[in-house]
């Protein structure tokens, strides 16, 4: 007899399907394959004889009985939600009393019906659903890691209580919408419900009742054979994975009869017929299609498109400081120019001033904070794709003055700046220069009375744009 592979991988898997998973349908088979009351130890072997006889390990009829072939092997077929009641279940919802809710209630009418029908086609495979108490105990009772004494982390103890299951989407309370975005105190309830990301669940777990022979029904011998978990995203947690060709999973119970179960899973859903995969496709294709359009008349017909072999920049920029100047209420003025072939729209400004600005103290140097936004766009067209006519960059022009107390304007540097030609955020820092002139009498004249040495077009910082060289002889 060839010697079981059993699989020992008891993680979870994800899977993710598009089709209602009330479509599911799952195969699962159980069986028992040995106790130890069925080998019986032979005290001593008799003289001569190296070998056990074989009538050593046939079963002992006043230990085990008889036992009839549905209870030594199971094998049902499971729907997503489907109720299969244990033996438990039976006994106690017959009994009136012990229903308190109206699902109890709901139960005790099924299985009423069950008896009326000739009893439950299930012995010791049966499952819990999403409504079960089962379900919700398990949540609150899992364990997080695999130690034998498992101390709660703080963050354990804090998620204790939140239930990661279908709620209640209420987007009215008494009528009224709810407008407030803040909630400045927030209740305990509210934290637990929103502090973590809740996303509705589904969970059913299909269960053996492994007892002995003839004790059916006592909680104790319940053991969970596989847990699904189902989201509103269409992802599909089965816990522990289905079997295919990895072979059976094993189960010892630790009773007084140690006993070995072997069990398989196996996914049995029916796949969908060539007609219905092309109706769905054909579905699907009209679901895009209106919500295209739904985007389309969102964005409007007034979306202004880029022209074909156009480059478009866009430039949001930001003058932070200025510092190392030698007066104090400084400001900017700034300019973009833009390269020949470049262009920007009629209401586009491409130059401005800062606010006047006082300087504070930042160690050993005095800093003006500006903290002058700015925004551009310009577009680059050009027919000649060769590699000798890529674009020439924008420029970005500063100067840097300062005011006196009579108001009087004092050049304190000027700088040029060819904008960075690669997307994303960067950071600048660019020195500053200005004409001087030598002497005292000019220090005076540039303290008293404002003014000095400017140029009159700050394009000359650099070779200007519009500059075309000439070779003379």
């Amino acid at each position: 007899m060839a010697e079981t592979v059993w699989n020992t991988d008891s993680g979870e898997a994800v899977y993710r399907s598009r089709d209602p998973v009330r479509n599911l349908r799952l195969r699962v088979h159980l069986q028992r394959i040995t106790s130890s009351t069925f080998l019986q130890y032979q005290p001593a072997a008799q003289r001569g004889k190296d070998l056990i006889d074989l009538a050593t390990f046939s079963p002992h009829p006043a230990a085990s009985g008889h036992r009839p072939d549905e209870d030594e092997e199971e094998e049902v077929l499971i729907g997503w939600q489907e109720k299969l009641f244990s033996q438990f279940e039976v006994d106690l919802y017959q009994n009136e009393a012990a229903c308190q809710s109206p699902l109890d209630h709901q139960y005790r009418l099924e299985i009423l019906k069950l008896e009326d029908s000739g009893g439950r086609k299930n012995r010791r495979i049966f499952t819990y659903t999403d409504s079960d108490r089962y379900t919700n105990l398990e949540e609150h009772c899992q364990r997080m890691t695999t130690a034998t004494r498992e101390v709660p982390s703080f963050l354990v103890e804090r998620m204790a209580n939140v239930r990661r299951r279908r709620q209640d989407r209420r987007g009215m309370e008494g009528g009224i919408l709810k407008s407030r975005i803040v909630t400045w105190e927030p209740s305990e309830e509210f934290v637990k419900n929103n502090h973590v990301i809740n996303t509705p669940l589904q969970t059913m777990h299909i269960m053996a009742d492994l007892g002995p022979y003839g004790k059916l029904g006592y909680k104790k011998y319940e053991h969970v054979l596989c847990t699904l978990k189902v989201d509103s995203n269409g992802v599909i947690t089965v816990k522990p994975d289905f079997t295919g060709l990895k072979g059976p999973y094993r189960i010892e119970t630790e009773e007084e009869k140690q006993e070995l179960w072997k069990y398989t899973i196996d996914n049995v859903s029916s796949l969908a017929q060539p007609e219905e995969e092309e109706r769905e496709q054909r579905v699907f294709k009209d679901l895009y299609g209106r919500h295209k359009e739904y985007l389309s008349s969102l964005v409007g017909t007034d979306f202004e498109m880029t022209a074909p072999g156009a480059l478009r920049l866009f430039v949001n920029g930001e003058i932070v400081s200025a510092q190392g100047y030698e007066y104090d209420n400084l400001y900017v003025h700034f300019f973009v120019e833009l390269p020949t072939n470049w262009s920007s729209p009629a209401f586009q400004q491409l130059s401005g001033i800062t606010q006047t600005c006082a300087t504070k103290s930042v160690g050993m140097d005095r800093v003006a904070y500006f903290s002058y936004p700015f925004t551009f766009e310009a577009s680059f067209l050009h027919k000649d794709e060769s590699a000798d006519a890529l674009p020439e960059w924008p420029v970005l022009y500063c100067e840097v003055l300062s005011l006196d107390f009579w108001q009087r304007y004092r050049v304190e540097g000027y700088a040029a700046l060819v904008l960075p030609a690669t997307p994303g955020s960067h950071t600048l820092t660019v020195s500053t220069w200005r004409p001087m002139e030598l002497g005292t009498v000019a220090e005076l004249r540039r303290f008293f009375i404002g003014g000095s040495l400017e140029l009159e077009d700050l394009s000359y910082l650099r070779i200007p744009g519009n500059f075309k060289e000439t070779s003379g002889k």
